[in-house]
C-alpha cells in the first residue's frame, strides 16, 4: 500500500513546515510534514520497523540496549533516548517525555486484539498524530515496508527489505509447504524458566514455527495477546514433541538434568534449542522483521534435507542489510550460543 500524498497549506502550523495528507494502513487520513525528521515507535516491533527503514529518523527507544546487543546494532542509535512504549516490553511511555524530542508523528501497530482509536486518542491528547501499520504477521512486512518507506522517503531501501522478506517466504513456503500435517515435525513452544508456559497452534506467537513446518503440539485457541498459556508436564509427556523451542536460556541448558523431564523424546534426543534473541530476538516477543531470518534458521533445524542453510552467511547478510552492522564469525557463534 503507497501513502496517498497531498500537499496542504501551512498557514497555522507551529513550525510553518509544509504538511500533506496520507492514507495509513487502517484507512485512516493522517497530516504529517512532506520532510519528516523524527518519529516516535509506540512499541517494540514498530521502533524495530523504523531501525531497519530510517534509523536517522527515530526519536527514542524502547527499552535499554544490553552491553551484549552493543556489538549488533549501530552506535548511533545507542545514544538514543529510552522514551518507553505503548505495550509490549520495556517501560510505558511518558508523554512528557516523547513530547520533548519532539517528533512528527506516531507509529503505531495495533495487533487483531487492539482498537486503533484507542491508540489515536492517547497520542490526541498530547497533540501527536498517529499513522498506524500493518504487523499482524511476516505477510504484511512487505507491503508495511513499503509504505512506511514511501513516507519517509526511503522507497529504495524499503523496496530491498521488502524483497527479502518476500523472497525468504517463498524459498521456505517451496520447501516445506507440501510436509502432511501428520508428517511434520512436532515442536513445544517453551517461554519460561520451568518451561510450563507455551503457545496455541493458532497464536500469532508462534506464526514463525508453523511458516517453517513445524506442528505446535499444543493444540488450542489464543484467547489473548499475551499468550503465555500454562500446562502441565503429564500434558508436554502426552505431547512427545521432537523439538523444544525455549526462550529461556536456563532452562534449555538445565532441562536434561531434571529427571522429570527426561522422558520427552526432545530432551532425551538433545533436541531443546534456544531461539537466539541478539540484538532482536528471531521468532517472538517481540516480533519482528527478524522473523524472515528465523523462518528460514526454522526450516533448516525442521528439514535440513529440503532446506539447506548456510546459517553462518545467512546471518551475516541479514545483519549486514537490516540491522547494519558487519558481523563476525565469532559474533554469529555469539548470537546463536
Amino acid at each position: 500500500m503507497l501513502a496517498c500524498v497531498v500537499l496542504l497549506a501551512a498557514a497555522g502550523h507551529a513550525s510553518d513546515r509544509p504538511m500533506r495528507q496520507i492514507t495509513d494502513m487502517v484507512g485512516r487520513k493522517v497530516t504529517i510534514p512532506v520532510d519528516v525528521a523524527k518519529v516516535y515507535g509506540s512499541s517494540p516491533p514498530v521502533n524495530y520497523l523504523m531501525y531497519a527503514v530510517a534509523p536517522d529518523m527515530m526519536a527514542g527507544l524502547s527499552f535499554p540496549i544490553s552491553d551484549a546487543d552493543k556489538p549488533f546494532l549501530r552506535p548511533q542509535t545507542q545514544s538514543l533516548p529510552l522514551l518507553g512504549a505503548v505495550m509490549g516490553q520495556g517501560r510505558q511511555f511518558n508523554p512528557e517525555e516523547i513530547l520533548k524530542v519532539k517528533p512528527d508523528f506516531v507509529l503505531a501497530w495495533v495487533d487483531r486484539f487492539g482498537n486503533p482509536e484507542n491508540t489515536v486518542a492517547r497520542f490526541a491528547k498530547i497533540g501527536l498524530p498517529v499513522v498506524i501499520v500493518k504487523l499482524d504477521g511476516l505477510a504484511d512486512y512487505p507491503a508495511t515496508l513499503t509504505f512506511l518507506g514511501d513516507i519517509l522517503g526511503r522507497g529504495e531501501r524499503s523496496k530491498v527489505l521488502a524483497d527479502y522478506v518476500t523472497s525468504a517466504m517463498q524459498r521456505v513456503s517451496a520447501a516445506v509447504g507440501d510436509i502432511p500435517a501428520d508428517k511434520r515435525v512436532k515442536v513445544y513452544y517453551a517461554q519460561s524458566g520451568t518451561g510450563l508456559s507455551t503457545e496455541c497452534d493458532s497464536s500469532f506467537h508462534v506464526e514463525p514455527v508453523l511458516m517453517a513446518g513445524g506442528d505446535i503440539v499444543h493444540h488450542c485457541q489464543q484467547s489473548t495477546h499475551v499468550g503465555m498459556e500454562t500446562v502441565s508436564l503429564e500434558q508436554v509427556l502426552a505431547y512427545q514433541p521432537q523439538i523444544i523451542l525455549s526462550q529461556d536460556r536456563g532452562f534449555a541448558r538445565s532441562v536434561a538434568e531434571k529427571p522429570e523431564w527426561r522422558n520427552v523424546d526432545a530432551v532425551k534426543n538433545g533436541r531443546v534449542v534456544v531461539i537466539p534473541r541478539t540484538p532482536y530476538n528471531w521468532l517472538d516477543r517481540p516480533p519482528s522483521f527478524m522473523r524472515a531470518l528465523g523462518i528460514q534458521w526454522l526450516a533448516n533445524l525442521f528439514y535440513p534435507e529440503r532446506f539447506p542453510l548456510d546459517l553462518k552467511a545467512e546471518t551475516k547478510a541479514f545483519y549486514k542489510l537490516f540491522l547494519g552492522v558487519d558481523v563476525s564469525d565469532s559474533g554469529v557463534e555469539q548470537i546463536l550460543k
